[in-house]
């Protein structure tokens, strides 16, 4: 069994897929803020700069999209977060923040649960 700490949906895919055709190689990022600082904000790869406060959680393999979407987290948010699966999803609606999918009219958003304990053991939690 594969174990991952972060997957998209269907429709989270599409609308990599898309990004990725206008901006080329995507991250995202996950912080801890307020507001839309909650939610994942999807960059174009190095736009947004990570460094030692940051942890690379996933490198995200889509269908049609050339490269690895890098997936981070800031490690604050990461101490708080690292017994839970995320899944990034898009859903109708604007953020307000930088994010490249704001100008389509849609939003990504985290979905959540637990690891299981075989999840953890598997990930060296």
């Amino acid at each position: 069994m594969v174990v991952s700490r972060v997957e998209v949906t269907p429709a989270a895919a599409d609308l990599i897929r898309s990004l990725h055709g206008t901006h080329g190689p995507l991250m995202f990022h996950q912080s801890g803020g307020c507001c839309d600082g909650s939610a994942p904000m999807c960059f174009p790869s190095g736009e947004f700069r990570t460094g030692s406060a940051d942890v690379l959680l996933e490198e995200l393999d889509i269908d049609g999209v050339t490269e690895p979407v890098t997936f981070w987290m800031s490690s604050s948010q990461f101490a708080l977060w690292r017994h839970t699966h995320l899944t990034v999803d898009v859903v109708p609606g604007r953020g307000s923040g930088f994010s490249l999918e704001a100008p389509e009219g849609v939003r990504f958003l985290i979905r959540s649960r637990l690891l299981t304990e075989d999840e953890l053991a598997e990930l060296g939690d």
